[in-house]
């Protein structure tokens, strides 16, 4: 029974998938660029933004309100673009056509899912909650463990895990293979390859979609370049707080991306029952890093609850109040953990934090949030809503997930 299980899903999944007679004529790939873009002679679309007018020290992109972001991934086709926004969204690319990219990063969630763990195929939870989408052409770096250094390299991981995506490398290209209309597209895309779908073709188109999720018109943005009614007088006390050395918000949380995308261990609790995650120490087999992540970029923050790595907070409030009740203060007894020397005890009052929470509130900018396609190649129903937000008691918790 059990090997009959992944013939069986296949099979249904190509019935289901089996497209009207003469539909690769109803899909045709977008051939200008997204806005923030501009379409270069050779056909490639170039970010465009005003924080480029701005220099920045050594290049590493961190400063103050006028500095110039950091380095980014762009340079794809305007149709490579488009394609990807259609796999993104696509129920067929998991191994039984349930769940897309789009479960876990939803863009009315903040291209997250407003769960404190995400839940893959099967109903299985995940370990920890799903990164925003959002400005990931700048990250050096991707998931909570910062162990993948590209998107590409990113996209394999819930593809091809067993209790996210569930799918296999070979299922997969099959899939997008026996499918005339990805065929077509992935011809409008890719036109000087061969007529047979690659997976790097795959990971490339995804990536593509992915770096086009830009986020830069904020009123925080307007106020950095020059508007300062954009903000009014809380939100600028807030501001200040967040960048004073009492606080330290931007030390780690460094405008303009709102991350110096390096790993801290600030010590964070678990829910209650759940062991200690040590994230990066994983990755790069260093004690020093145990209980460390990747420090996540704060725009679009308030679209983006609960909060840290495993769902442990609710609100932006309690999230912040977090780093005011002492250095060390959830960390389990007779855990040794190196915690960020950031991480003190700033003694912040309440009007502080509240203000601490308004300023958070500025950084919010969804001006370019791609539009949901009607339609997918597939014929399956795109992932234009939420999941159900109950996970029952009996779906197991999976550790390895690729957030």
């Amino acid at each position: 029974m059990r090997l009959m299980y992944p013939l069986l899903s296949s099979f249904i999944l190509t019935l289901v998938m089996a497209p009207a007679v003469g539909a690769e004529s109803d899909f045709v790939l977008n051939e200008l660029c997204p806005p923030s873009f501009e379409k270069m002679d050779d056909g490639r679309c170039e970010l465009r933004n005003l924080y480029q007018l701005y220099d920045s020290l050594q290049g590493v992109g961190v400063g103050g309100t006028q500095t110039a972001l950091p380095a980014h991934r762009d340079g794809f086709t305007p149709q490579q673009i488009d394609l990807g926004r259609y796999l993104f969204f696509d129920p067929a690319l998991s191994a039984d056509g349930s769940i897309s990219c789009a479960s876990c990063h939803h863009p009315d969630k903040g291209f997250s899912d407003g769960r404190a763990r995400s839940v893959g195929i099967g109903g299985h939870e995940a370990q920890r909650s799903a990164p925003t989408l959002w400005n990931v052409a700048f990250l050096k770096r991707l998931f909570w463990d910062a162990r993948a250094e590209s998107l590409e390299e990113q996209a394999k991981g819930p593809l091809f895990h067993p209790h996210e995506m569930g799918n296999s490398e070979a299922q997969l290209a099959q899939t997008l293979n026996d499918n005339p209309v990805y065929a077509a597209l992935f011809r409008q895309a890719f036109p000087e390859a061969r007529d047979t779908i690659e997976l790097p073709q795959v990971y490339t188109a995804l990536t593509a979609f992915q770096t086009s999720l830009i986020s830069l018109n904020s009123r925080y943005d307007q106020y950095a370049h020059g508007y300062h009614a954009a903000l009014n007088a809380q939100e600028i006390e807030g501001m200040n707080v967040f960048r004073s050395f009492v606080a330290r918000c931007a030390e780690c949380h460094t405008p303009p991306l709102f991350t110096n995308q390096q790993i801290a261990v600030i010590g964070t609790p678990e829910p209650d029952g759940r062991a200690l995650d040590i994230g990066a120490e994983s990755t790069f087999d260093a004690a020093k890093l145990k209980g460390g992540f990747r420090v996540p970029s704060l725009r679009n923050i308030a679209q983006t609850a609960p909060y840290m790595h495993s769902g442990g907070f609710e609100t932006l409030r309690d999230t912040v109040e977090f780093y005011t009740k002492g250095r060390g203060h959830a960390v389990p007894e007779g855990v040794d953990m190196q915690l960020h020397w950031h991480i003190w005890e700033p003694n912040l009052t309440d009007y502080e934090l509240d203000r601490l929470v308004d300023f958070l509130g500025t950084l919010t900018d969804e001006t370019f949030k791609p539009q949901i396609p009607q339609r997918v190649p597939s014929g399956l129903t795109p992932i234009d809503h939420l999941p159900d937000t109950t996970v029952a008691e009996t779906k197991k918790t999976v550790k390895g997930e690729s957030s």
